[in-house]
């Protein structure tokens, strides 16, 4: 498990990234995470151009069934 450190860069905050998982996870500066809020806390993912295709189709659908999503989900 790797802990990262939120650091407060000008009027935004910023997370520090370890070389060890910079170079794990492949990341570079300018790099896009896409964060995912779940039951025990946050997920991060590097954003690719087939999980941006893939949210924007979501997004397109979760607006379109909205009520029907908001049953299944209880």
């Amino acid at each position: 498990m790797d802990i990262l450190k939120i650091h407060k860069i000008g009027n935004l905050l910023g997370a520090t990234f370890s070389d060890e998982i910079v170079r794990k996870f492949n990341l570079a500066e300018g790099d896009t995470l896409v964060v995912t809020e779940t039951q025990d806390g946050v997920y991060l993912t590097p954003s690719t151009p087939e999980l941006d295709s893939s949210m924007s189709a979501f997004e397109i659908t979760r607006k379109k069934y909205r009520n029907a999503l908001k049953k299944l989900a209880q």
